[in-house]
């Protein structure tokens, strides 16, 4: 089963830059993008074969994520069931028949940190929220997580220590949450793998010059490390200043 995430930074905006070519070309089985910054009835994607599913931010042009899948879902929900998470469209859920997929569009700390206090609850509250998933059956969480975990994830780690996605308090949190039963699984397969980005700035040649970050994943149960058979990064897949990242997994290895 072949699953493709990618933060699409405004979906409107990469329609035009070639959105439907390049996920043709993917031909997953399972598609989760973030950033759509879009209300309901404000696009109609032609996607035969798929079943869609959005969730949109009550603020408009911000936020919002959407999952299409071939497979159709057990059960969908949208949010966490937590007031203060679940006004701006950031994630969804699908169950499947051996795992639930969460697609999550994480919130940026933001220059100056002024929102570092909040992602930090966040965290606590996604976390809590993705164990009590795995207590029934195997979890797949993919999106933006806004994070470079190592300073093998980003380019220029050293000038970037305490800036929003690569604070000591965020990277502890994806600590915390690997350490809770999950793995990355890009990293289970190439744990030393340099120069592997997700996300460049549209500043200095930024995607050029490949210095880049690396704050797209797909993060696994730990049961489910035997089933990956693939993990993805797609750098030359352009139309956001994100790349799509890709999972692929062997469903008659899970457990």
């Amino acid at each position: 089963m072949k699953l493709v995430s990618w933060n699409v930074n405004g979906l409107r905006a990469c329609i035009n830059k070639g959105f439907q070519g390049f996920f043709s070309l993917l031909d997953a089985d399972v598609f989760s993008i973030q950033e759509t910054k879009l209300q309901q009835g404000q696009i109609e994607l032609d996607l035969p074969g798929y079943h869609q599913y959005w969730n949109y931010a009550e603020k408009k042009g911000y936020s919002g994520t959407a999952v299409f899948t071939r497979v159709e879902p057990l059960s969908v929900r949208y949010g966490l069931g937590i007031e203060e998470h679940d006004h701006e469209g950031r994630v969804i859920t699908l169950e499947f028949e051996q795992f639930y997929l969460v697609n999550v569009y994480t919130p940026n700390s933001k220059r100056e940190l002024t929102r570092l206090d909040y992602r930090m609850q966040w965290e606590d509250d996604l976390r809590a929220y993705l164990m009590e998933l795995d207590r029934t059956k195997p979890v797949v969480y993919c999106g933006d997580l806004n994070v470079a975990h190592q300073e093998i994830d980003l380019k220029n780690a050293k000038s970037n220590v305490g800036n929003s996605g690569f604070t000591n308090e965020e990277r502890e949190k994806m600590t915390l949450l690997l350490e809770s039963g999950f793995a990355d699984s890009f990293r289970l397969l190439y744990p030393e793998r340099t120069g592997a980005y997700s996300w460049w700035s549209y500043m200095f040649n930024a995607r050029a010059n490949n210095a880049g970050w690396r704050i797209d994943y797909f993060i696994v149960s730990d049961r489910l490390a035997p089933a990956v058979a693939e993990s993805t990064i797609f750098p030359e897949v352009t139309g956001s200043d994100h790349c799509p990242v890709g999972l692929t997994l062997n469903l008659e290895q899970i457990p």
